[in-house]
């Protein structure tokens, strides 16, 4: 990978934006994350995007940013779209100009979650709401160009940002009981090891060139699966393992607990054909669940044994 003309990431301060950085960082690479204080994507340009990439000269490019907010797309459809959709065509097209590698980041919610095993890329899409939908339709103007890889991931976590992890980690501190959905099925996600992935995938194609099976959608997320239940399971033997008292915990059903945009009920990925092209995997979502639990209880740790 060229140390000297960077890898242009869209997105600052998400999970795999900062994950990306963070990477970057560890590898002396040259990477340049753009946030949306530089370019809001719900408002660009084409010539807004020309002058960007004109600026940085990058050989590649990763799609980091998003409108992420399940529920609050509901009412914010229109956003969402700008993002989710127009965003990514512009951002397709200015790399078609250029002949870069583009590389965008989709989600489980575009299928509906009543096929009942692990969906695989070639499966039919039926995102359930305004998220899945913009998501999907962001994907099909990816697609339109012959060098883009779009990464379908899942229940993503980090030690930065908001997401579920550390959200029931701050909650278990102070709550004496968690109510968790026990019948919604999914991956969880390290978003530093999907910052590995995307790097990998560069990497690849610095050393051996662009490949036509290169092109298309991927599954990309942590090997296992487990429901959000399981999930909060897992995080509370965690704080346990660590001498820190833990809530009771009870499961709830989905119905128990309506949120304004419906979820897939079952949204596994299978990740055979991301092995199959690349030879690449994540790894176990419970190690890298541990890793990341352990940095984010740390300072809870430190004045525990002060």
């Amino acid at each position: 990978m060229p140390k000297n003309t960077p890898i242009l990431i869209i997105g600052h301060d998400g999970q795999v934006a900062t994950s990306l950085r963070h990477e970057a960082e560890k590898n002396a690479l040259n990477l340049v994350a753009i946030g949306r204080s530089s370019l809001n994507l719900a408002t660009a340009t084409q010539e807004e995007l020309s002058a960007l990439f004109e600026k940085i000269q990058p050989w590649a490019v990763i799609n980091a940013a998003a409108f992420t907010q399940v529920d609050l797309a509901e009412t914010q459809h229109a956003e969402a779209q700008a993002i989710n959709q127009k965003g990514v065509a512009l951002l397709s097209q200015e790399c078609a100009k250029r002949d870069l590698p583009f590389l965008h980041i989709s989600t489980d919610y575009v299928f509906d979650g009543s096929k009942g095993s692990p969906y695989f890329e070639t499966d039919p899409v039926a995102p359930l709401g305004i998220y899945g939908k913009t998501k999907e339709a962001g994907e099909k103007e990816a697609l339109k160009y012959k060098k883009s890889i779009i990464l379908r991931t899942s229940w993503v976590y980090s030690a930065y940002g908001k997401n579920f992890v550390k959200t029931i980690l701050h909650a278990a501190k102070t709550r004496p009981v968690l109510k968790v959905v026990n019948d919604q099925k999914g991956n969880p996600t390290s978003a530093p090891a999907l910052a590995e992935i995307l790097l990998a995938i560069l990497k690849n194609i610095q050393e051996n060139g662009w490949k036509a099976q290169y092109h298309g959608i991927f599954h990309a997320t942590g090997s296992g699966e487990t429901t959000w239940y399981g999930f909060t399971e897992f995080l509370l033997s965690e704080r346990e393992k660590h001498g820190l008292s833990i809530p009771e915990l009870l499961p709830v059903s989905t119905a128990e607990y309506p949120t304004p945009a419906k979820r897939p009920a079952d949204s596994r990925l299978s990740c055979q054909k991301l092995k199959e092209v690349f030879d690449l995997s994540l790894p176990c979502w419970k190690k890298s669940c541990a890793e990341i639990a352990l940095e984010i209880l740390r300072p809870e740790l430190e004045i525990k044994t002060s």
